[in-house]
């Protein structure tokens, strides 16, 4: 098993994908922090503007004035119904934070880590996972290299498991060079602190009001460590479908066509068809795990953190006992 995971690892260097996907999260990472230190400069001024001044370090001023300007949308006859809930929230987390000496405007290189993972789990970084995994049954098929594995005297399910562990690993490196690129390019801009900060979690959204009953403050450090466990999990559920796809679609194109296309249909699902129950049990509805802990409006009512993980808990299983059914059974050799 060890020489086939090897053998898979080489091959997916030899291609380069892996240093591509790296470079992606290097160049974007670096506009978003950029992005994001001049949105928190902005924001900062246009507070200060309206308060009549020109400038001020008392964070709780600044957040005094964001819940001052979140009122008054509240009460804009134009806003819906949605919209406003989602505003309530918004507006008793910020509360939450300031009775709680929480600076909610505060930016350092912990907080961006976290909050870019929080922005990529749902859509930028199973984007990532099907690059790599998408074609790493389906490449091989279109181009005949996968009849040269199975001519060896070695089982159809250890070569699929062999590629699948490589995945696996492959997802492991995606998710933690996720974190040091983080940390290590925002800290130029916000300082490399901000990990013993005091960060809120446990919100929960009931009914468009939020509950705080379950709320525990813990250091950022934990609260990324979180984060980036979720994402891990989130990018082993995207990686087994997308592998699955892999093996039942013989083109590679086509697979990344169909992965890529679900995820997108996700986005538009998650807001157009919120009355139709089914939609929940959909895997792309659920990758957004990071709201459960912080506590953002959830536009499906009814869904929770154990709800959404074992969706996808079962969507990865099928996915998993389907790729090994269907491989070891198929004629590939004609």
């Amino acid at each position: 098993m060890y020489s086939l995971i090897k053998n898979e690892v080489i091959k997916m260097i030899s291609k380069k994908r892996l240093m591509f996907v790296l470079a992606i999260l290097v160049v974007l990472i670096s506009v978003f922090a950029y992005g994001q230190n001049q949105t928190l400069a902005r924001t900062k001024a246009q507070l200060s503007q309206r308060m009549g001044i020109t400038a001020t370090d008392d964070w709780r001023k600044l957040a005094g004035q964001q819940l001052i300007d979140l009122k008054n949308r509240l009460d804009s006859p134009y806003m819906d119904e949605k919209n406003k809930s989602s505003t309530r929230v918004r507006m008793e987390q910020l509360q939450y934070n300031v009775d709680n000496n929480i600076n909610p405007l505060e930016q350092s290189a912990a907080k961006f880590t976290t909050k870019f993972m929080e922005q990529a789990i749902f859509l930028f970084l199973p984007l990532l996972i099907i690059m790599l995994s998408a074609d790493m049954v389906s490449g091989e098929s279109s181009s005949g290299t996968i009849k040269l594995l199975l001519v060896r005297n070695v089982p159809r399910w250890k070569i699929l498991l062999s590629k699948y562990l490589t995945l696996v690993i492959l997802e492991v490196l995606v998710v933690f060079f996720a974190f040091v690129l983080s940390a290590i390019i925002s800290g130029a801009f916000f300082g490399y602190g901000g990990w013993l900060a005091p960060v809120a979690t446990g919100f929960k959204v009931l009914a468009g009001k939020l509950d705080s009953t379950s709320v525990l403050n813990v250091p950022q450090w934990r609260y990324s460590l979180m984060v980036y466990s979720l994402a891990f999990f989130v990018a082993v559920v995207v990686g087994s479908i997308s592998f699955m796809i892999s093996i039942l679609v013989k083109s590679t194109a086509a697979s990344i066509g169909i992965i890529m296309s679900t995820l997108v249909a996700g986005n538009f699902i998650s807001f157009f068809l919120t009355d139709w129950k089914i939609t929940r049990y959909m895997f792309m509805v659920n990758l957004r795990l990071t709201d459960y802990l912080s506590g953002s409006f959830q536009p499906i009512e009814g869904m929770n953190m154990l709800f959404s993980i074992t969706v996808l808990l079962g969507w990865a299983i099928a996915s998993i006992i389907i790729s090994f059914v269907y491989f070891t059974r198929q004629d590939i050799l004609v």
